[in-house]
């Protein structure tokens, strides 16, 4: 089994209680750390990478976010699927040219640039030509950006997934979700469910799993914590 196998396998999940956990590394190092603890895959989150590099969420050129990608799926043997934005203007060839390159075996994409939403029919459009151009080689995240932008009812959620699915998406993530909506979520959502969890905050991945998660992420909630952590370091070595 290959590791876009073995990634596509780890969501075929035994109990909804135990979803499956991925925390995101910004760099090789963080990667490490992440696959010694025993993490069976990771995902790495764009806004941490470009926390890393010295950008602002959503301002790292493409060239340094597959470079940066590149370095984590060297750093570890395990399965990273890597948050590629919206996929920088890229041709949907080119796009999975470059995350196969880089060794990603799957890729978050969100449906808003910029603070808008995308129309869901012409985002789907392209979604089925990534899944086209990738056939069963990446394992495609398809993000729903409704709640993060203001859309509150889950219908508009639940309509653009049914639309990514049709199109070939593996997964869909409506990120942002608020925990009491996901049991309706998952009821109308066909497949695997990504949730966003806060690290050390609100329900734990279990009980996300019981509500629907099929798999838990936590953006740049580790390197966060991480560089908080660092804070304090610093500040006691004054």
């Amino acid at each position: 089994m290959n590791k876009v196998e073995t990634f596509r396998a780890l969501h075929r999940r035994p109990a909804r209680e135990d979803p499956l956990v991925l925390p995101g590394p910004w760099d090789a190092a963080s990667a490490r750390v992440l696959a010694d603890a025993g993490f069976p895959a990771l995902a790495s989150p764009s806004a941490g990478v470009a926390a890393a590099l010295g950008y602002e969420d959503g301002q790292t050129p493409a060239e340094e976010m597959f470079a940066a990608v590149a370095r984590i799926t060297r750093a570890v043997d395990v399965p990273v699927s890597a948050d590629v934005e919206d996929g920088y203007g890229l041709p949907p060839k080119e796009l999975v040219e470059r995350l196969l390159e880089a060794g990603a075996v799957g890729c978050n994409l969100e449906d808003s640039h910029q603070g808008v939403l995308k129309d869901p029919r012409a985002h789907a459009d392209w979604l089925a030509e990534v899944r086209s151009a990738a056939a069963d080689q990446l394992f495609v995240n398809a993000r729903v950006d409704t709640f993060v932008l203001g859309v509150t009812d889950p219908d508009r959620a639940v309509e653009r997934a049914a639309l990514y699915v049709a199109a070939g998406a593996d997964c869909v993530y409506p990120i942002g979700a608020p925990t009491a909506v996901l049991p309706l979520l998952r009821a109308g959502i066909e497949g695997p469910v990504n949730v966003f969890a806060k690290v050390g905050e609100g329900p734990s991945p279990a009980e996300l799993g019981g509500l629907g998660a099929t798999r838990v992420t936590f953006g740049p909630g580790l390197q966060r914590r991480a560089a908080a952590a660092l804070g304090e370091i610093a500040g006691g070595l004054r």
